[in-house]
């Protein structure tokens, strides 16, 4: 089990989220679990990895770093529990966390 932390400067400050946590994909479904959650991080957005694979640290990093470059996000907390998803399919959960995420904060 290895377990990592990214941290990514926001690229919308000052916004507010109405929006509560919300978690996309059941481990086993993909090998894969996110929350999305706004969390007081001085604009900042924090991902968390805890993963049963282990030596893909920079794989992961390169994975939030691109869905971090295409959204427009800041005081946001990922977590993510994996099993062994490919990087497409953290791609995917992600986009669908985010979407549901900024759904409800409307």
């Amino acid at each position: 089990m290895e377990i990592f932390e990214f941290r990514f400067p926001g690229r919308a400050k000052g916004l507010v989220w109405k929006a509560e946590g919300k978690l996309v994909g059941v481990v086993g479904s993909g090998n894969l679990e996110v929350m999305i959650e706004p969390a007081e991080l001085n604009g900042e957005c924090v991902a968390t990895v805890s993963t049963s694979i282990t030596g893909f640290g920079e794989t992961w990093r390169q994975v939030l770093t691109d869905f971090m470059d295409r959204h427009t996000l800041s005081d946001i907390r990922i977590s993510i529990n994996d099993g062994g998803a490919t990087p497409a399919v953290v791609s995917l959960r992600l986009d669908q966390a985010v979407a549901t995420f900024l759904g409800a904060a409307q």
